[in-house]
């Protein structure tokens, strides 16, 4: 029996969402491509979602990290710049809203603190720029506002706001993303490409909702289903017939656990793109600080209890097997009945397959916040996600490097 456990290790690639912040993976992915890895497993949930499909499902399989890249680079380019529309973004006037929306309080000493350091001050202005740029605008190659004129005589509810369930309507993403998936590598069956596991929730009884490539064919509905959240204003997707599907971030941010209940068996090195870090360097000084951090909280990695039992229970799975196996060898000696040895070989072998995979080793691959800010996930603009690609790219091989050093 000892010899029945797979032991080839799983490469697994988990990436959290955070809307623009998905950039940063992006970034993390070229690294690793770079670095010679590749993923038997893909696992991700909104933003982080999209972002598995295009590297799973990738219409040039020679150079996903191109695709994938090249996908965050056409959202950039769909970015609309406010000056070219409205006056008052200009940074005098962008700047007195900036005080006025992140202050509301009258924190006079930590405000003036706050605004000598100039560079700290230009980015936080320019991140409510681009907020409000996506909020006013959205973005052609994702997410189209509901109130734009085309959708006049195609939504019935068009002229009736108070019915609006959702602002922003992300079907645009799929036409965007045909150019660089090809769906016919996300089927069963498709089995020289990575498996992807996208997470959603069910909105009405709040369960988990698992797409999984190797159990049933992932089409674009799932893609929208997984990037459905609702505090963006996005709309619930129906997946099936009744079952209506938002965000996997509602739940769980970091679709690990998910992960393992998939692929119980063979054990894992797991790549974890973090696009909302656990640990600050400081307490939040103002009201907009506290709030971000309060964002990061509640979307960062909980993950820790199911690695610690993970390797609980492949200890125990050991223990068992060595009790099993002085029992095989003295049967004679114990006088047991056949049956009895059978029936512990069969339950021995379901509890192996449920949950027999351990974690042999996590890399966690965490965004750095120089300058954090509650609107850094809304910045789509050209510079932003070209900045969030090359720190995702310097993180990754800083990880990567620190292990081999190890």
């Amino acid at each position: 029996m000892s010899g029945e456990k797979i032991t080839t290790i799983e490469n697994v690639l988990v990436l959290q969402g955070g809307g623009s912040l998905g950039a940063f993976g992006c970034g993390v992915y070229k690294a690793l491509v770079k670095n010679q890895l590749h993923f038997d497993l893909i696992a991700g949930t909104s933003i982080g979602g999209i972002n598995a499909a295009i590297i799973a499902g990738s219409r040039n399989k020679d150079k996903t990290d191109e695709m994938l890249e090249g996908f965050w680079i056409e959202l950039s380019e769909s970015f609309i710049n406010n000056d070219k529309f409205y006056s008052f973004s200009s940074s005098n006037l962008m700047k007195q809203f900036y005080e006025s929306f992140v202050y509301p309080l009258s924190q006079i000493d930590a405000i003036n603190k706050y605004l000598k350091i100039k560079k700290e001050q230009q980015v936080k202005i320019k991140q409510v720029e681009s907020f409000y740029s996506s909020a006013v605008f959205g973005n052609e190659k994702f997410f189209k506002p509901r109130w734009f004129p085309e959708y006049a005589f195609s939504d019935p509810e068009y002229f009736e706001p108070l019915k609006w369930t959702y602002l922003y309507d992300h079907q645009p993403l799929i036409k965007t993303l045909d150019r660089y998936i090809d769906y016919d590598k996300l089927k069963p069956g498709a089995n020289d490409n990575p498996r992807l596991i996208l997470t959603a929730v069910n909105v009405l009884d709040s369960k988990a909702l698992i797409f999984d490539s190797f159990k049933q064919q992932i089409e674009p509905k799932h893609i929208l289903a997984t990037s459905a959240y609702p505090l963006y204003n996005f709309p619930w997707i129906e997946v099936d017939k009744g079952v209506y599907a938002w965000d996997g971030g509602l739940l769980s941010n970091t679709p690990l656990r998910e992960v393992l209940d998939a692929s119980p068996v063979r054990d894992k090195k797991i790549f974890l793109v973090e696009n909302y870090p656990k640990e600050a360097d400081a307490l939040p000084s103002n009201l907009a600080e506290v709030y971000h951090r309060a964002r990061d909280i509640i979307f960062s990695d909980k993950t820790e209890h199911n690695i610690k039992m993970s390797r609980v229970i492949t200890r125990y799975l050991d223990f068992i097997e060595d009790l099993y196996l002085i029992i095989e060898n003295n049967t004679d000696k114990l006088q047991l009945d056949e049956s009895i040895l059978r029936n512990i070989r069969l339950r021995y072998k379901k509890y192996h397959k449920d949950h027999g995979a351990e974690i042999k080793d996590i890399y966690y691959i965490s965004r750095d916040e120089e300058y954090p800010h509650i609107f850094e996930n809304a910045d789509f603009s050209p510079d932003t996600i070209k900045e969030s690609i090359k720190a995702g790219e310097e993180k990754a091989n800083k990880v990567i490097q620190d292990h081999k050093d190890k």
